[in-house]
């Protein structure tokens, strides 16, 4: 015989949990949990089969296939024609993929999407694209469209909010690509909830994704983000897709940044470095001069190092600038770094060796807008600070990589030897990096520290005995 038992299912995200509790644990929703009754088939006892159980077999409609059988070459990857967000998808779009766009409004998710739309509708006379809006009316569109002359007439598009209708419109068209833009404003009929709400936005997805996997037409999908910068929805949001790429950038710079969060198909943590402008979004392929200053002289109390973003190394540079203060707590203030690490390499600085500063205003920041948090630019940013208490420069040409641990020494980072070769191919003709970092670089003077205070004597801020270069391949021991 088979028996009742109770679960308890949420009304807002429809996830089941054999126990109640007061908070759903998918959604966060509180006083959402109803009781259900579930009937299950009796325990069988051990070593019984399925069928005494309560189970049986149904026989699939298609048999499993050897892999070796399967054809790979139907799921490579198409290129949108913007190198940046290839570089991010893992070489392109891949056919019956499902990809999630999420940003701030005004971000320009849709100004992208929307040259990828006119990119892929010049591919060829048999590429087509549909431009699905839940947002603007059709005029919008075609204005942004004009001003960023990004026009074609394999563009199709869609000013609809309902589902059966974008559905209709994809039989009607038969795109090679699909963009929905966005899926917090599509509304399914059939299903309970208002729009935008999380059952509607997982309906809304579960139907394109269902759409993409049996037709393998790749679909965009632009989403909204939470106060706190998270993909707005239910975390089952992101595990529906197949691609979750992060729209990034500040409102006070042009520089705009698309990361990989998810990826199937290829790495995930990828960055594309893109402009916007009044005329549109432009890819820019090497970012790495935007957040340096370029000057003539050498400027106490800057340093520059190498951060990695992902597994593309980007040079920054770090500004500290220490006045004194008749006030009895000193002002620590920071931008574009860590404000945890920065307290930090203070304290070391002032114990370890000596520089002090417990009674100066301490200013820190990075150039550009740049976001500075991995332990790698720690030994830059002491050197910085060491170098505006002294008021004497770094010499120019030198890069500076290292992790500065508590008791002073210089922890190994990770990717040194791809950072250098960035910092070479500027015109960085020296730097300072932990002991045991790997091989030498053409062109480039490496010298190996132990402590911060190697550091310091290297960059002329203090005087001590120096560990010698590297003159050869093989690292000094």
């Amino acid at each position: 015989m088979a028996k009742v038992k109770s679960n308890y299912r949420c009304s807002e995200c429809q996830s089941v949990v054999p126990k109640w509790v007061g908070r759903c644990p998918d959604c966060d929703s509180w006083g959402s949990m109803t009781e259900v009754a579930v009937v299950a088939p009796v325990a069988s006892r051990a070593g019984a089969s399925l069928a005494k159980a309560g189970s049986s077999a149904v026989l699939p409609t298609t048999p499993a296939t050897p892999l070796t059988q399967i054809d790979s070459t139907s799921t490579q990857a198409k290129p949108t024609g913007i190198g940046e967000l290839d570089r991010v998808l893992g070489g392109g779009v891949v056919p019956g993929s499902v990809v999630l766009l999420a940003g701030e409004p005004g971000v320009g998710k849709s100004t992208l999407l929307l040259e990828v739309v006119y990119r892929w509708a010049m591919r060829s006379a048999d590429d087509r694209a549909l431009y699905v809006t839940g947002e603007e009316s059709a005029g919008q569109v075609r204005l942004r469209a004009d001003r960023t002359n990004s026009v074609h007439e394999r563009m199709y598009l869609a000013a609809e909010s309902d589902l059966a209708t974008i559905l209709g419109h994809i039989e009607q068209v038969k795109p090679t690509l699909v963009i929905v833009d966005s899926v917090q404003t599509m509304l399914a009929a059939d299903v309970d909830g208002v729009v935008g709400g999380v059952t509607q936005v997982k309906a809304v997805t579960s139907a394109l994704t269902s759409l993409a996997k049996a037709s393998g037409i790749p679909v965009l999908l632009i989403g909204h983000v939470t106060k706190d910068g998270a993909v707005a929805g239910p975390r089952s949001l992101e595990h529906l897709v197949d691609v979750v790429l992060h729209f990034e950038g500040d409102k006070h710079s042009t520089l705009r940044m698309v990361r990989g969060v998810k990826n199937r198909f290829g790495a995930a943590d990828e960055v594309g470095c893109f402009e916007l402008s009044e005329q549109g979004i432009n890819e820019i392929s090497d970012p790495s001069g935007l957040f340096l200053h370029h000057r003539e002289e050498a400027v106490e109390g800057t340093a520059v190092t190498v951060m990695m973003d992902g597994k593309r190394p980007l040079l920054g540079e770090v500004q500290a600038l220490v006045a004194a203060t008749p006030l009895p707590t000193p002002r620590r203030a920071v931008s574009g770094l860590d404000t945890a690490r920065v307290a930090m390499v203070l304290a070391v600085l002032e114990r370890r060796v000596g520089v002090s500063i417990s009674k100066a205003d301490v200013y820190a920041a990075t150039v550009g807008g740049m976001r500075m948090t991995e332990p790698g630019a720690d030994l830059a940013l002491a050197i910085a600070v060491a170098s505006a208490v002294k008021a004497k420069p770094v010499p120019k040409g030198l890069v500076i990589l290292g992790e500065v641990g508590l008791a002073g020494e210089v922890r190994r980072v990770a990717g040194v030897n791809r950072r250098l070769i960035e910092a070479a191919r500027l015109g960085f003709t020296s730097a300072i990096v932990p002991v045991d970092s790997g091989p030498n670089i053409p062109g480039m003077r490496v010298n190996e520290v132990a402590n911060l205070a190697e550091a310091l004597a290297y960059a002329g801020l203090m005087g001590g005995k120096q560990t010698p270069s590297r003159p050869k391949l093989t690292p000094v021991k």
